[in-house]
């Protein structure tokens, strides 16, 4: 175990050999930035003032030359040595209810969802407590790093389930599709600042687009665990490209489906009764345009569909603290 110091602050943190620097801080409570966990939004940068660390990347997106010349580090990928000081300001907003913990999970259940996406139940004993919204880190047989998914469930199932997009030529989506009842994985988790709010007072905006469903569908189900839907509307947007790639409002249980707006958008086919033609930000401003700003916005999905719904909210004049979705690349 390795103690971390922060400049300037009488907090400290210890960090294991098989930890990084920002995991083991939000263990312990510490409030570094972050949001993709895996190297490419940059983040939970940090400056290095005393000691040494190594990258589990060195090929991480958001890291250049000129950060490793300013001796800044992602603490997402850094491995101290020894004994280090770091310099960050510490954000109590990114420490949840739930800290991070690493724990042994089971497949215990496959189901298509569509001919591309397929739902994972894992299994573990334990305390399975998380937000909706928040992602898990997945350690793969085969596969150099661990890969962020989100859960599409609730807390209080024990087990955490995750609704996963197979991508063609995927080194992780290629394991995790190869999987047999019974695989035992490593599974890190829960992270994640965007998860549902349930004390914010407006009307609920979901937009999911392939993997991106699978913590838009967790949220929906939380919103209505929470009691939400019955005094504020929720309508879910699922953008997709052809007819084979539907979903149905019904994946989110019977007792939810039928009290939510759910509007499924093909970008690349003609859509027919009870669809919509388009992107899916396009088919989202049409029908709300510069009501936007009154709700509170939740998605995820490619990285194309984020910066798209990120410039329409933006244009709208939503306020960022009514946005939310992690950064990923």
């Amino acid at each position: 175990m390795t103690e971390i110091s922060i400049l300037n602050s009488a907090d400290t943190f210890v960090c294991d050999e098989n930890d990084t620097i920002l995991r083991a801080a939000l263990r312990a409570n510490v409030g570094m930035a972050y949001s993709c966990n895996v190297g490419s939004c940059g983040n939970c940068r940090f400056e290095l003032v005393e000691g040494d660390v190594s990258h589990l990347r060195e090929d991480a997106p958001a890291w250049s030359e000129r950060d490793l010349k300013r001796n800044r580090w992602l603490g997402c990928q850094a491995r101290p040595s020894g004994r280090c000081t770091i310099k960050f300001r510490a954000d109590e907003n990114y420490i949840t209810p739930h800290p991070p913990k690493r724990r042994k999970a089971r497949l215990t259940r496959l189901s298509d969802i569509t001919h591309d996406i397929r739902e994972f139940r894992f299994e573990f004993e334990g305390e399975d407590g998380f937000l909706p919204g928040q992602y898990a880190l997945l350690s793969l047989p085969g596969v150099n790093g661990a890969r962020a998914y989100s859960m599409c469930n609730l807390p209080g199932e024990g087990n955490w389930s995750f609704q996963i997009k197979k991508v063609p030529g995927g080194v992780a989506t290629g394991q995790l599709f190869a999987l047999k009842d019974g695989t035992e994985i490593s599974i890190d988790g829960p992270y994640s600042t965007a998860y549902l709010r349930p004390d914010r007072p407006r009307d609920i905006i979901l937009m999911a687009g392939g993997s991106g469903l699978s913590p838009m569908v967790s949220i929906a189900r939380g919103a209505a665990a929470a009691g939400l839907l019955k005094r504020r509307k929720l309508h879910f947007y699922y953008g997709c490209r052809a007819e084979n790639d539907l979903i149905d409002a019904s994946l989110l249980g019977g007792d939810i489906s039928g009290r939510i707006s759910f509007i499924a958008a093909l970008s690349d086919t003609q859509a027919t009764e009870g669809q919509r033609s388009g992107f899916l930000h396009e088919v989202v401003e049409a029908d709300f345009g510069e009501r936007l700003k009154d709700h509170e916005i939740y998605f995820a999905g490619p990285p194309v569909m984020a910066a798209a719904i990120q410039k329409m909210a933006h244009e709208a004049g939503v306020p960022m603290n009514q946005l939310h979705f992690d950064e990923f690349y």
